[in-house]
């Protein structure tokens, strides 16, 4: 069944696929894009935990967010290490907003945990982070400790010679 369309004097004219009449737009394999002949993608890339995690870390560690809003991503003593260096950390300043720059892993062997390290850019200054992400036994990562350039660190701050 087609449908017509009346045109301005009356005359009735078959209605035409958008595009032009119908065999003449340019196809592909399907799910690819008509013109480039690219896949096309079905949902935006999500990005590896590790940079997820290091994202969330750096808006807790920056004030923008509250520290309680890592309470269901941590385990151990991680959550412990947030409430102590969050109101300490330099990333707090009124200045410009810290960025991630960078995040890599070093992964063991078990694929269980990960080691992340990250750079942050605040203005001109470059900040380092560093934090293991664990694999529970329902299979979400969760952070198990953190440091902000020295902050968190499980050992006692070094004296100064007088």
């Amino acid at each position: 069944m087609t449908s017509t369309i009346l045109t301005a004097t009356g005359t009735p004219r078959p209605r035409r696929a958008p595009g032009g009449p119908a065999g003449t737009r340019p196809r592909g394999p399907a799910g690819t894009h008509p013109r480039e002949g690219h896949p096309r993608p079905n949902r935006p890339r999500a990005l590896p935990p590790h940079t997820v995690f290091a994202e969330r870390l750096l808006a807790v560690l920056s004030g923008e967010r509250p520290v309680h809003w890592m309470l269901g991503h941590t385990v151990g003593k991680a959550y412990e290490q947030l409430v102590r260096i969050a109101p300490e950390t330099p990333l707090r300043s009124l200045g410009p907003r810290p960025v991630l720059r960078r995040c890599s892993v070093q992964v063991d062997d078990g694929r269980t945990a990960v080691e992340a390290f990250a750079t942050i850019a605040v203005g001109a200054r470059v900040r380092a982070m560093a934090f293991r992400l664990e694999r529970g036994g329902d299979q979400r990562w969760r952070c198990a400790a953190v440091e902000l350039d020295g902050l968190g660190a499980a050992t006692r701050p070094v004296p100064r010679p007088a």
